[in-house]
């Protein structure tokens, strides 16, 4: 039985109806001019850093286009939430902007809840507290850990920014403690200059948050940085296994232990008791269609607008993967096309996945496999026989030592399909 499934565009037509994310690239430019910004030196795969600001008159047109499929469809849920979030570049460079959109989106009648997020280096954060506060914002501050942690994160000068990032954050809490205990939170760059138990503890003990820790990206490093990345990097699971206090810092990182979160996919996979809803309890899951890939289907999660007005499914993607396009006057956003263009990938990789041991608990991301544009693209996530034997075992044993972990993450977690 063939169980490949292609995607549709009444798929994508209904992920936009019910769009969780809508992102704008405020600008592309920056206040810091950190080591390893996925949009700096080391990388290729992104559009020209030149100091662009996204107009307010594009967001608008996005804005409105979007309003009306969502009033003429019938959502999943009732009333659902979509968050209305800022990136760069540093946003807070382009105050004017989102101060503007923020303003418009209020506005408009639309029927569901907007909740406003943004992405900061927090170097300007002093100017704008009160401002996010009223408006509560999700915040995520970008944090690496202490002075030497934070190293990375330079001036154009190459200057430090720990000095200035602490002070802002500190003050922010000091001012508004519910709001920074509701709406705060930090994100984590894992290298050659901080470690996961120091940069979790620094940032617990100060501000008593959990930051999510994250490894450099690994996709489209510039040949000729290759050796600067490779002495930059440093491998999550091999920095927490490094840590005097393992078993206690595995126990508190809960699902950011990559081995735990290893063992989550496995289980919700393969353990056989999982179900979304009743209706499974009568279905053999191995005759159901799947699409096999860890790629996520065109604007399930999000919606990122770039800077030049390219719509585009993630930020962490290659530009060249744009889906549409919002010129001076029109949003150009065609479902058959992004339906087709997916479907293309898919089949170039078709007979891989289906030979693959692992196609149902997929997470490579098609855009991140090199030449996925080439006839001859190679998945680096697939599986034979004997390699899924191993990872099987590689879960099972981890679940061995242990067994405690079953339970939590069976009745504590929830997996969104």
């Amino acid at each position: 039985m063939n169980r490949f499934r292609e995607i549709s565009a009444s798929e994508i037509e209904e992920n936009i109806l019910n769009l969780k994310q809508l992102t704008f690239e405020v600008t592309d430019a920056c206040n810091l001019q950190c080591k390893y910004c996925g949009y700096g030196d080391l990388y290729y795969g992104y559009d020209k850093r030149e100091s662009k600001c996204l107009p307010v008159s594009k967001a608008k047109l996005i804005l409105d286009y979007l309003s009306e499929i969502w009033k003429r469809g019938n959502t999943n849920l009732e009333r659902p939430t979509t968050y209305i979030s800022f990136y760069g570049g540093e946003p807070l460079l382009n105050m004017q902007f989102i101060k503007e959109i923020v303003a418009y989106v209020e506005n408009m009648n639309l029927n569901r809840d907007m909740t406003f997020s943004m992405t900061t280096n927090a170097m300007l954060l002093d100017r704008y507290m009160e401002y996010f506060v009223d408006k509560r914002f999700h915040l995520l501050i970008s944090l690496d850990g202490d002075k030497e942690a934070q190293s990375y994160r330079v001036t154009k000068g190459g200057e430090n920014s720990f000095d200035t990032v602490i002070r802002n954050v500190e003050e922010l809490q000091r001012l508004y403690p519910d709001y920074f205990d509701k709406c705060v939170n930090f994100n984590s760059v894992l290298h050659n200059r901080n470690s996961v138990e120091g940069t979790y503890q620094f940032i617990k003990n100060k501000f008593g948050k959990e930051p999510t820790i994250s490894e450099l990206n690994n996709s489209e490093i510039r040949e000729d940085r290759r050796e600067e990345y490779d002495k930059t990097y440093r491998n999550k699971r091999e920095s927490i296994h490094a840590s005097e206090n393992y078993r206690e810092l595995s126990d508190e990182l809960f699902m950011g232990e990559p081995e735990t979160y290893d063992l989550l996919i496995f289980l919700h996979q393969y353990s056989g008791n999982v179900f979304r809803d009743y209706n499974e309890l009568f279905v053999d899951k191995k005759k159901l269609r799947c699409t096999p890939t860890g790629t996520c289907v065109p604007f399930w999660k999000k919606m990122f607008v770039t800077v030049n007005g390219k719509i585009i499914q993630c930020e962490r993607i290659d530009h060249s993967f744009s889906l549409g396009k919002i010129t001076d006057n029109s949003v150009f956003l065609d479902t058959k096309y992004i339906a087709d263009r997916f479907n293309s990938y898919l089949n170039k990789m078709k007979r891989q996945c289906e030979n693959c041991c692992r196609q149902t608990s997929c997470t490579q991301c098609l855009y991140y496999i090199p030449d996925i544009d080439k006839p001859d693209a190679k998945c680096h996530g697939f599986m034979n026989d004997e390699e899924f034997k191993q990872y099987t075992s590689y879960c099972l044993s981890y679940l061995k030592d242990n067994p405690y972990l079953y339970k939590k993450l069976m009745t504590e977690v929830t997996i969104e399909q």
